[in-house]
C-alpha cells in the first residue's frame, strides 16, 4: 500500500525551489538521485500495461528508478540479496557489533566520505578479525558482514558500521570449528581500543599524504598541528563498540538484514505530513526509554531535503561488504569447509533454477492473472484500451 506522504512527493513539489537555492552547491550524484527519486514509477520510466486473462481488467503499471537511495526501491532489492545470502547462513548463534566514529571525527567524515567511510570499514572488520584470532579470545577465523549507515534517526549525519558475525569460527590450524560463548562472542573494551588505534593510525597517514579535504569551519584542519588538537579528546576517550545480545537463530538473521541491508535515511513509513513548508515525521530519541523513545518532528522542507542529501553516497561506494570467511571467491570454499566442521550436510546446489515467482499483484476485480499486454518506452503514456475492452465493465486507470 501506497504511503501517504512520500520522499517522492517531497521531491516534487520542493525539489526545483531547492535546486535553484542552492545551485553549484549540490553534486551531480545528489541531483540524479533526486531526479531518480521524482520520476520513479511515473510515465517518465516508461512501463506496461496488464490486463487480466479472466475479466480482462488492465491497469498500467510504471518502471521503477532501481536507485539505491530511493525508498520505493529497496524492498525488492533488499529480498534477491537476501535470496543469495541465505545460503551462507550457518545453523550457530549470530551476534551484532556496531562501531560508530565519534563526533569530531565525524565532522572530518562529512568533507571525505569515500576515504573515511571506507577506513571505518576496514578498521572495524580488521579489529573483529584481530581479536578473534587471538588465542587469549576465540582464536578462530571468522566471517563477517558488515552494512554502513550514515545516519541517525532524525537523519543528522552519524557514521556507524553494523556487523553480523557467526559466533565461532575455524581454528587457524584448519582442523576444528570453535564456538563462541553462547551470549558472549569477543570483548568489547579490547576491541574498542584497537579499533581506536587502527583508525586514528590511518586517518593521520591519509592526513600526512594530503589526501583530505576540510572545508568552512573545519578548513584550518589542513594544518597538521590544528588537525592533532583537533584529535587529541578522541585519541584519549573511549570508543564505545556497542555488542548486540545474540540473534535466536539463522532465521533472525535474515529478517535484521532484510530491515538493515538496504535501509535508506528515511522510509515513507516515518513521513507523516507534509504541507508545502515542513515536513512531520517519526523518530527515535535514544536519550529517552520506553514510550518516550518514540517522537515526532517537524523540518523545514529544505532542511528535510538537506538531511536526505547528506547520505547520498559517493558513486560507486559498496555499503555492504564481507570479511573474512565470507569474502570474494574463497567465500564457498570457506561455507563448505566450516559445514564439514560442524557435521551438516550442505545446502541443495540447484543446477536448474527455479522459474522466477510472478510477483504482479492480481487482478483487483476478480483475482484473476495478469499478464503484459503493451509496454511503453521512457515519457510516452501507454495507448487506451480497445472500446470493446470497455463495453465488458472493465476499468481503466
Amino acid at each position: 500500500m501506497r504511503a501517504s506522504v512520500e520522499v517522492a512527493d517531497i521531491f516534487r513539489a520542493a525539489g526545483p525551489a531547492y535546486r535553484a537555492t542552492h545551485a553549484g552547491h549540490l553534486s551531480l550524484h545528489q541531483l540524479k538521485v533526486m531526479s531518480a527519486i521524482e520520476h520513479c514509477r511515473t510515465a517518465v520510466m516508461g512501463g506496461h500495461v496488464e490486463a487480466c486473462t479472466d475479466c480482462g481488467h488492465w491497469r498500467v503499471a510504471y518502471n521503477s528508478c532501481r536507485n539505491r537511495h530511493c525508498p520505493r526501491c529497496q524492498g525488492a532489492a533488499a529480498r534477491a540479496w537476501l535470496a543469495e545470502r541465505e545460503a551462507d547462513l550457518l545453523p550457530v548463534g549470530y551476534f551484532h557489533v556496531v562501531f560508530t566514529l565519534p563526533a569530531q571525527v565525524a565532522d572530518i567524515a562529512f568533507h571525505n566520505k569515500a576515504l573515511v567511510y571506507d577506513l571505518l570499514f576496514k578498521a572495524a572488520s580488521e579489529t573483529m578479525l584481530t581479536i578473534a584470532a587471538d588465542p587469549k579470545h576465540l582464536g578462530a577465523r571468522i566471517g563477517i558482514t558488515a552494512v554502513l549507515h550514515t545516519w541517525g534517526s532524525a537523519m543528522t549525519h552519524h557514521p556507524h558500521v553494523h556487523i553480523i558475525v557467526p559466533g565461532g569460527g575455524i581454528a587457524r590450524d584448519g582442523t576444528r570449528w570453535i564456538s563462541s560463548r553462547p551470549a558472549f562472542l569477543l570483548p568489547v573494551k579490547v576491541l574498542g581500543k584497537l579499533f581506536r588505534r587502527l583508525f586514528l593510525t590511518r586517518l593521520m597517514a591519509l592526513h600526512a599524504a594530503g589526501r583530505l579535504a576540510f572545508f568552512g569551519a573545519l578548513a584550518h584542519l589542513a594544518d597538521r598541528r590544528a588537525f592533532l588538537r583537533h584529535l587529541s579528546s578522541v585519541r584519549k576517550k573511549n570508543w564505545v563498540v556497542y555488542a548486540k545480545p545474540p540473534f535466536a537463530g539463522p532465521q533472525a538473521v535474515l529478517a535484521y538484514l532484510s530491515r538493515y541491508t538496504h535501509r535508506v535515511a528515511i522510509s515513507n513509513s516515518r513521513l507523516l505530513a507534509f504541507d508545502g513548508a515542513g515536513v512531520t515525521m517519526r523518530y527515535k530519541d535514544y536519550r529517552r526509554d520506553g514510550a518516550d523513545r518514540q517522537q515526532v518532528m517537524t523540518l523545514a522542507t529544505h532542511e528535510f531535503i538537506r538531511r536526505f542529501l547528506l547520505h547520498v553516497l559517493p558513486r560507486g561506494f559498496h555499503r555492504i561488504r564481507h570479511y573474512g570467511l565470507l569474502a570474494g571467491a574463497t567465500r564457498k570454499a570457506h561455507l563448505e569447509h566450516a559445514r564439514q566442521l560442524l557435521g551438516i550436510a550442505p545446502p541443495p546446489d540447484n543446477e536448474t533454477p527455479d522459474e522466477p515467482t510472478d510477483v504482479r499483484p492480481p487482478c483487483p476485480c476478480c483475482g484473476g492473472h495478469m499478464v503484459v499486454i503493451e509496454t511503453f518506452e521512457r515519457w510516452r503514456q501507454p495507448r487506451a484500451p480497445p472500446h470493446s475492452t470497455a463495453s465488458t465493465g472493465t476499468t481503466a486507470p
